[in-house]
């Protein structure tokens, strides 16, 4: 009976404890990743050149259109930490760095990049992120 016991508080614990890694394990992860792209935009001046990229492309320029007129109250996150924390944990790191590589070496093209990624996401989440994105890049 002791056996039992301990095995049960063993097996609750190490739940627990996985909880625990993986909930603050994966908002870790997002907030030094945003931190650090975000560091890294700013600094190069690589902000302004997405900017250009989006007004030029009359695609991704409609795309961003789309986040004017939302409700920022109906949407499931409103910051870029929690939109990081969703992306790792629907699309995931590992996916999102290969994405990020396949459209620098040019194996991959943004629409490409841009259906992998709204396969994953519910259309409220994709909402979201426009507006996230748009608020960043205009505000």
């Amino acid at each position: 009976m002791k056996f039992i016991k301990f095995l049960l508080i063993l097996l609750v614990f190490i739940g627990l404890l996985g909880y625990g890694v993986y909930h603050f394990g994966t908002k870790f992860a997002s907030d030094k990743l945003v931190e650090t792209i975000s560091t890294e935009l700013e600094n190069s001046g690589e902000m302004e050149e997405i900017k250009n990229n989006i007004e030029r492309d009359p695609e991704l320029k409609a795309f961003m259109e789309e986040a004017k007129t939302v409700d920022s109250s109906t949407l499931p996150f409103t910051s870029k930490e929690e939109a990081t924390k969703v992306l790792i944990q629907k699309v995931g790191i590992s996916e999102l760095n290969d994405i990020r590589v396949k459209l620098q070496n040019g194996s991959m093209t943004k629409e490409e990049a841009l259906q992998g990624v709204q396969d994953k996401l519910t259309e409220e989440e994709l909402t979201a992120l426009k507006v996230i994105v748009y608020k960043e890049l205009y505000q």
